[in-house]
């Protein structure tokens, strides 16, 4: 019989604020996105996440108090912040680590001379807002949707230059500097005057191009995050292809997390992400299906409630194909990152709680209680497949099967 283990992460999806945020970030206190959304939206019916059990997380009025056919939980965040790539990199099973914090413009005189010396054009068009602009096209600057200096941005018109060489640019500034992350990213029909117009400055500082206001997203967009700290090879993805386990990443979750023998697929668009997941279940035997529904975080950042709430719906959908096609012998996990609570007052990440649900139909429903890190849904898929493992992280898959 067919074993696969599915991890879904609707990304930003947090369910309350960390008990840290009063010390670490006061802009998130009162933050509760999923709860924000079901208070907030004209329209919000999930019936699949009903009947796993949400609302025994959420205890909603607006939701169906239904007898719940999955266990249900909470997660900490142990990376520091609330960010994807930390959040994907911990869900995998990375024992996060504290990231250096500096603006672009602290090192941007130290970049721009490592690029000439590997015989890049570059400059400085706006000494007031400052970025670098190489070779007239891509734009190297601060990532303005997340956390305060610790993501740099390599955004590029991909019909102007190829996404390999937007990463070759990419991983010469990834030499020279030491932030959590470099992104090199990319979309067609997007032109060189589009990023520049795109460009804006937040008011702690930051400046960098406002990435779903430039079109980036909209056709054919790529992306590649490289980290700094990150050992891929301790995460359960690689653990489960040097067991001669299937692996398929989809969506942002492929933009984020490196595996060399993973199949990857690219999606940004909901609809193509939940239907890339069913697909890969008909066609794997036995491994690992991991996917994020990264529009989520997009309407997030947007501060756009009933948007939100339609990707939430569209992922609810597909989410009944999915528990129809699975076998008596899968898994099925559902998390997110972090939260990007669309009613906070501000349009960056906060930093959440994040919800657990698992589902099987030999496995018990049970709470599985509040849990100290992401990573315990990589440990739990580890001890499922009986491989090694990763390096943060503790299962609970023996709640899941040990007799009631």
């Amino acid at each position: 019989m067919k074993k696969r283990a599915i991890v879904l992460i609707l990304d930003s999806l947090g369910v309350g604020y960390m008990d840290d945020v009063v010390e670490t970030r006061p802009q998130d206190k009162g933050a509760n996105t999923f709860q924000h959304i079901l208070d907030k939206a004209d329209k919000i019916e999930i019936p699949n996440l009903e009947k796993l059990g949400i609302n025994k997380i959420l205890k909603h009025e607006r939701l169906k108090s239904v007898e719940n056919e999955g266990s249900y939980g909470k997660l900490n965040l142990k990376h520091y912040g609330a960010d994807s790539y930390a959040g994907h990199q911990e869900i995998m099973g990375t024992d996060p680590k504290k990231p250096l914090m500096k603006p672009f413009v602290d090192c941007i005189d130290e970049v721009k001379e490592a690029l000439e010396k590997e015989g890049y054009e570059v400059e400085i068009p706006d000494l007031e807002k400052q970025y670098l602009l190489v070779n007239k096209v891509v734009i190297v600057a601060d990532n303005i949707e997340t956390d305060y200096g610790q993501i740099y941005n390599i955004s590029a018109p991909l019909d102007y230059i190829s996404f390999e060489k937007v990463m070759e640019i990419g991983q010469v500034v990834r030499k020279n500097v030491k932030v959590n992350r470099v992104i090199a990213l990319g979309g067609h029909e997007v032109s060189p005057e589009q990023l520049i117009n795109s460009i804006e400055q937040r008011d702690d500082g930051l400046v960098g191009v406002n990435s779903p206001k430039s079109g980036v997203y909209k056709k054919d967009y790529q992306a590649r995050h490289m980290g700094y700290g990150v050992d891929p090879s301790k995460q359960i993805s690689s653990i489960l292809t040097k067991e001669n386990r299937e692996v398929t990443l989809i969506g942002k979750m492929q933009d984020i997390i490196e595996c060399e023998k993973a199949t990857k697929i690219p999606a940004v668009d909901t609809e193509l992400v939940m239907k890339k997941i069913i697909e890969n279940i008909d066609k794997m035997n036995e491994g690992l299906i991991s996917a994020t529904v990264q529009e989520t975080d997009l309407r997030g950042h947007a501060e756009d409630i009933q948007g939100y709430a339609d990707k939430i719906m569209l992922a609810d959908k597909y989410l009944g194909n999915i528990l129809e096609k699975m076998t008596e012998e899968d898994i099925l996990f559902i998390s997110a990152d972090h939260g990007n609570d669309p009613t906070i007052g501000h349009s960056q990440h906060t930093r959440e709680k994040t919800f657990l649900l698992a589902y099987g139909k030999g496995l018990n429903n049970i709470n599985i209680g509040e849990r100290e890190t992401l990573s315990d849904i990589a440990a739990t898929v580890a001890e499922y497949f009986n491989v090694s493992n990763p390096e943060n992280g503790e299962s609970f898959y023996r709640l899941l099967v040990e007799d009631k």
